[in-house]
């Protein structure tokens, strides 16, 4: 029996694109965690600047919705499913005509105390932050080409610093961290780009599906939107790595030149007492009160 490509839920239709250019001539992009926040976000830029526009994720409605947004496809998934990663690839590639552009996006976060982790949930965060990347990656490299091909991983401020609190959900993203550079080094022979993209704090139903509310004074939340210009700007400039907000990637450079100087303010900053208006601790930083109306549930999908 010959293989026929997976359909896609919406398939671009040629009359709904927009007359700027043919549509052979336009650039493909395929984003993962397309459902919502910087995913859909990201969605609308590409597609502002004329991309034909493929979202993934694991909520079809909410897929939907952005797909219609952008003109482009829907294309749900699973990435912790085996398989998934290659199967919305290689499906968003067919509904598209091919892939030019795949942003690594989707991702779960995580706090509370490392030892009150379940070894689903560490199992979890690793399949969908690292894993379900390293498999879009390695799918979306049979279809990148030379010269026009790039990928994009969306990492976190968390993987360049790291964050009590968040420990494993840091050490996840640090581990996409160097599997970007890795394959930026890897790829640079063929011509093929790689970005990695790391946002400090964005506002976005992340922090509500984690369950945990963001609490820290600083750095403050960031819109969607600001992250995903940095997206498409990084791959029409072909740059390696960029920090949102870009005074952040102060703190990781402090820490690299001077990890002991580091070390010294943030204990500084952790051994502050609590605010006058009755703040706590949470993370190992001081944060205003947040008294849920019952216990947060400590894990949340992306």
């Amino acid at each position: 029996m010959s293989w026929e490509p997976p359909r896609p839920r919406l398939p671009v239709l040629p009359e709904g694109l927009p007359e700027a250019l043919p549509a052979p001539e336009r650039r493909k992009v395929l984003i993962t965690g397309g459902s919502s926040g910087i995913g859909a976000a990201t969605a609308e830029e590409f597609a502002a600047r004329g991309f034909l526009v493929a979202v993934t994720g694991r909520d079809s409605e909410a897929l939907d919705r952005v797909a219609r947004v952008t003109r482009g496809v829907s294309v749900p998934g699973d990435l912790r499913e085996p398989g998934c990663p290659r199967r919305v690839v290689d499906e968003a590639a067919a509904a598209l005509g091919g892939l030019d552009v795949v942003v690594s996006n989707a991702g779960v976060g995580w706090a509370g105390p490392f030892t009150e982790m379940t070894d689903e949930e560490m199992d979890e965060l690793l399949d969908v932050n690292l894993r379900a990347p390293a498999h879009v990656a390695h799918a979306a490299l049979d279809h990148l080409r030379p010269e026009t091909g790039h990928l994009v991983f969306v990492g976190s401020i968390a993987g360049l610093l790291g964050v009590a609190g968040e420990t494993w959900y840091s050490a996840t993203k640090a581990g996409l961290g160097m599997l970007a550079d890795a394959l930026c080094a890897e790829l640079r022979a063929e011509h093929i780009g790689l970005s990695l993209v790391i946002p400090g704090v964005v506002d976005t139903p992340y922090f509500e599906r984690r369950k945990v509310p963001y609490q820290r004074r600083y750095p403050r939340p960031i819109a969607a939107q600001v992250v995903a210009t940095a997206i498409a700007d990084a791959v029409e400039q072909r740059r390696d790595m960029v920090v949102v907000p870009e005074w952040l990637g102060w703190p990781s450079r402090l820490k690299g030149a001077f990890p002991s100087l580091y070390r010294k303010l943030e204990r500084s900053l952790d051994s502050e007492g609590k605010n006058s208006a009755g703040g706590r601790r949470h993370g190992g930083k001081r944060a205003p009160a947040v008294r849920p109306t019952r216990p947060w549930a400590r894990n949340a999908g992306a």
